[in-house]
């Protein structure tokens, strides 16, 4: 009796297709624009995800593996200064299909009170009232687990929730904890998620990048929609943390 091979076996060679499509789908993400205010966010048609997390969760790491690009996100040597809400657009050259909304990190005590006050006022009102926002993709530190902040961004997003917007958790930084810990922590944040997807993820070992890039796809594409570059993507390459780049929107 012969058996099936890993990359043969019924319902592997769909999954990876579509993982490939994905991954060669993030990496045209490209510059769009920044706001420091909400008001100066164009309004967009398409399917919107936000990246938030608290500052050094790796949320820059995180954006620049999935797209593969080295510096399309940056993080500044300061963590909690960059104040600017950065969107990038998704899709073929002079098509957007979706766009990526990079928000300030949270928590750093780096910034005064008053600038803390009034990103949490921004950010609030761009989780309740952004009418593109599809998806919120939430970043933790799995040494940390989801704090009290990570916790209360979700409660405030929980009647977006109900209407379906959707919300997922990227425990990043995977590979710093042992098997055991990466189980231990995936079971506790699914149960503090609330019914929200959860993927461990590490740029180091490129765990879940592939998985992480093809939800999203899905999330954008629910119908399965085609999108430019049917092609596997390139080689995701090694990106790290805090590599200071300049404020996009002063170039």
């Amino acid at each position: 009796m012969t058996h099936a091979s890993p990359d043969t076996a019924p319902g592997k060679t769909h999954s990876l297709i579509d993982s490939k499509l994905a991954m060669g789908w993030m990496h045209t993400a490209r510059f769009f624009t920044t706001a420091a205010q909400l008001n100066q966010l164009p309004k967009v048609d398409v399917p919107e995800i936000a990246f938030v997390g608290r500052s050094n969760a790796g949320k820059s790491t995180a954006i620049n593996t999935l797209t593969q690009q080295k510096q399309l996100a940056f993080a500044s040597k300061k963590p909690g200064r960059t104040q600017h809400i950065n969107l990038f657009a998704l899709g073929k050259q002079g098509v957007t299909d979706a766009v990526l909304a990079d928000l300030p990190g949270y928590g750093y005590a780096a910034v005064s009170r008053e600038d803390k006050a009034r990103w949490q006022r921004v950010m609030l009102n761009y989780l309740m009232s952004r009418e593109s926002l599809t998806a919120v993709v939430l970043l933790c530190d799995p040494r940390l687990g989801m704090t009290e902040l990570d916790e209360a961004l979700l409660d405030a997003l929980r009647p977006r929730v109900e209407q379906g917007l959707r919300f997922l958790v990227v425990l990043t930084k995977a590979d710093k904890l042992t098997r055991a810990e990466q189980a231990k922590i995936l079971s506790i944040t699914k149960l503090n998620a609330g019914g929200g997807e959860v993927r461990l993820f590490s740029a180091l070992k490129k765990q879940g990048v592939g998985d992480v890039a093809q939800l999203l796809w899905h999330w954008c594409h629910p119908e399965g929609l085609p999108v430019a570059g049917d092609t596997a993507a390139p080689a995701v390459t090694d990106v790290t943390d805090d590599v200071e780049k300049p404020e996009q929107n002063q170039s």
